[in-house]
């Protein structure tokens, strides 16, 4: 088989975006594509009037999301370029909303060679997932149960892998209360075929998350805790390293508290009810492992704006997944129920 470097900055980025060491595939599908999701801080859960979210908690799904469209552009890193499209319909009052979504990244074009370095022409990869999804109100209750079905494709140059993976949700929301709280499986699992002889794992995520809408001011606040399937989450930032003066270097000592932060999100929404709204996200394991000690470079935070002009609803969120980049994210919305402009 031929050695292809820049394979590696494809592995590299795969351990960005998984930010937990980058041990498992379809590492993608934990990157968020919608503006409001990566403005509160890219894990919110309890976003529930957005036809986006069942792709990140499927027990969301309701009959406000029917006729709802989405489509959505993520400008990464380098010439990395994400997207993703969802669309919810109503069968009937009966059986309820199906929601389906379609996920993909191209990781742009790399420079092959074999193993005596001598270039062999420029080849492609990228990722796809196509999902459905459905959730159920249990009678009488402000409860609700949803599940994801994923088809997962994935293609390096010409080797390619594919898998299936499964979201469930639980959640619980009422117009009456401030609050709503929700837990979710993400990204359960099985690859079909792998690139070569041995399969992966699946990167799946177990998290719980809530929301609280103030009373007196317009502000909505959005808590996660994530990755509970793994306790220890955090990694050295070589950023904090300490050299004594007998030049040895020692690693930074991660203690109790600086682990168990790194499984926090925040995000806060003011005006969430308006035309146009603001957010703010910060995540602090994003945080932790993008700092640079003697540079700022804002890792963690996230912000973003929402506008809707009649049927449409534009949304636009900034990030940072790199010390040295930014990352833009542009959403839209188009409600297929309202006619005209």
């Amino acid at each position: 088989m031929k050695i292809r470097f820049s394979i590696v900055f494809f592995i590299l980025f795969q351990t960005i975006s998984a930010q937990v060491g980058g041990e498992r595939i379809y590492n993608f599908l934990n990157i968020p594509t919608s503006a409001p999701q990566a403005a509160l801080g890219g894990e919110t859960l309890t976003i529930n009037d957005d036809v986006n979210q069942p792709l990140w908690n499927p027990s969301t799904i309701s009959k406000f999301m029917d006729n709802q469209v989405s489509v959505n552009y993520v400008n990464y890193l380098t010439d990395v370029n994400m997207g993703s499209a969802t669309y919810a319909h109503t069968i009937n009052r009966r059986f309820g909303t199906l929601h389906t979504g379609v996920q993909y990244i191209n990781y742009g074009e790399f420079i092959g060679a074999d193993e005596e370095g001598v270039e062999t022409g420029n080849f492609g990869a990228r990722d796809l997932a196509i999902s459905v999804g459905y959730a159920y109100n249990f009678p009488r209750s402000d409860f609700y149960a949803g599940a994801n079905l994923k088809y997962l494709s994935s293609k390096i140059e010409n080797f390619t892998s594919s898998g299936a993976a499964m979201d469930l949700g639980l959640y619980y929301y009422s117009d009456l209360r401030p609050y709503s709280f929700t837990a979710v499986i993400r990204n359960l699992g099985y690859q079909f075929s792998p690139y070569d002889e041995q399969r992966e794992e699946i990167a799946y995520d177990i998290a719980v998350g809530a929301s609280y809408q103030l009373s007196d001011v317009p502000l909505k606040w959005h808590f996660t805790i994530n990755s509970l399937q793994q306790w220890n989450i955090a990694v050295s930032n070589p950023s904090n390293d300490e050299t004594d003066l007998e030049g040895n270097t020692s690693s930074e000592d991660i203690n109790f508290f600086q682990n168990a932060i790194r499984h926090f999100v925040i995000g806060a929404e003011f005006f969430p009810e308006k035309k146009f709204n603001l957010r703010l996200g910060y995540n602090f394991r994003r945080a932790a492992e993008l700092n640079l000690t003697e540079t700022r470079t804002f890792a963690g935070v996230s912000a973003g704006f929402g506008l809707q002009m009649g049927r449409l609803h534009l949304d636009y969120a900034f990030t940072k997944y790199h010390p040295v980049d930014n990352s833009s994210t542009f959403t839209l919305y188009i409600d297929l129920t309202r006619k005209g402009f």
